[in-house]
């Protein structure tokens, strides 16, 4: 059985175990006030599955008017996606295409609507109370919001990793094995730590302290060892809500250069503030407005080099914002 069959099985399987459930967040969900400065303390990864396996088919056709086919690469598509906290829209109608195995970075002022948007790809949002998502969120054709896809199995295929390092009160090879051991996952724990940690550039620095407490790390270690962990599961998409923005400048780049190398194996979304390091590592960028709309999405060069809206020129040469 390949990955993602495998993937789809579990999803099933998972959808009516509520014994799993508890254990996809690290720790209470933020508030509707907190909701989009970033900065909530979790971490989720996981692993999908659906009766027809609609959730790992490439290409799909979208029906509708002209029965539209979504392009193979297409991941994550956002259809019409508004939100509100309570009476208040934090997103307005969103439609996008994210592809698969890119970084795509969104960026914007504070209350824009980024880490809302984020956390609609992977259903944290339902952690907040009065919050309401209208609209589309699919992933691999799949409306994630349908009533059939269990939650708790989608952030096992969508891993998340947040912008204040939370490592576990463990050792550091239990922080990395946590998520296989809650998944029962039939493999070599050692091997699965040891290459998490590896593909999280992490390896090298721990290899010889994994029983010592995840808590001792440096912030930029701790910060890696979070993104060991949420990968460690095999996720297909990582999310990456502003996750260096805690960081000093040695650890920023560490975390830089992990994630284009993340970016072969994955797709990666990336909230920032920071618009230099959104050039530097992603491939497309959306760029959201106050509001909660989004202005223009499009390759990175052309954001930054030849942007279409002049509200996004005036915001990349720092007119406001």
């Amino acid at each position: 059985m390949d990955a993602k069959s495998d993937r789809a099985d579990r999803l099933r399987g998972e959808a009516g175990n509520p014994a799993l459930h508890p254990v996809m967040t690290d720790t209470a969900p933020p508030t509707a006030a907190e909701a989009d400065d970033g900065g909530t303390e979790q971490n989720a990864s996981g692993t999908p599955d659906d009766e027809d396996d609609v959730l790992i088919d490439t290409t799909v056709s979208t029906g509708g008017d002209g029965g539209s086919t979504v392009r193979s690469d297409t991941v994550i598509e956002s259809r019409n996606l508004e939100v509100h906290y309570g009476d208040e829209q934090a997103l307005k109608p969103t439609t996008m295409e994210i592809p698969e195995r890119r970084v795509t970075a969104i960026i914007g002022p504070s209350g824009c609507g980024k880490s809302t948007f984020l956390r609609c790809i992977n259903r944290m949002n339902d952690l907040i109370d009065g919050c309401t998502v209208d609209g589309e969120l699919r992933f691999r054709g799949k409306n994630v919001y349908d009533e059939d896809v269990d939650p708790v199995a989608l952030r096992r295929t969508i891993g998340m990793v947040f912008q204040k390092p939370n490592p576990f009160p463990k050792s550091i090879k239990d922080n990395v094995a946590y998520g296989l051991e809650v998944q029962d996952m039939d493999v070599d724990v050692d091997a699965a730590v040891e290459k998490a940690l590896k593909r999280a550039a992490l390896w090298d620095e721990v290899k010889d302290q994994l029983d010592s407490s995840g808590l001792d790390l440096s912030g930029g270690q701790q910060q890696r060892l979070c993104i060991a962990r949420a990968i460690a599961p095999d996720p297909e998409v990582i999310l990456m809500d502003e996750p260096a923005s805690a960081l000093d400048p040695v650890a920023t780049s560490k975390v830089e250069d992990l994630i284009e190398e993340l970016s072969e194996d994955y797709t990666v979304v990336v909230v920032t503030h920071n618009m230099q390091q959104a050039a530097r590592i992603s491939d497309k960028t959306a760029v959201f407005l106050t509001g909660g709309e989004l202005v223009e999405f499009d390759d990175t060069q052309t954001i930054f080099e030849n942007p279409n809206d002049d509200r996004v020129e005036d915001y990349i040469t720092g007119k406001f914002g």
